[in-house]
């Protein structure tokens, strides 16, 4: 399986021009923040034939620390 890497930078404060031309070109190129981390794992793994994850049953909250 070929993973795709993709270099990342973090521009601050981006204008909202800025803004609006990223999430288009993201949506053309399918990497919209529209999907779900969800979608995006069941994409992933579904061509494997999937898989199926137990989940453990929830246990009750622990008490809060106390600050006495």
């Amino acid at each position: 399986m070929m993973v795709e890497r993709r270099r990342a930078i973090s521009i601050r404060n981006p204008d909202d021009d800025a803004k609006r031309r990223r999430r288009i070109g993201a949506e053309e190129d399918d990497r919209s923040n529209a999907k779900g981390l969800g979608t995006a794992i069941h994409e992933l793994f579904s061509p494997l034939g999937g898989v199926e994850l137990e989940i453990p049953p929830r246990e009750p909250m622990r008490e809060p620390p106390r600050f006495d």
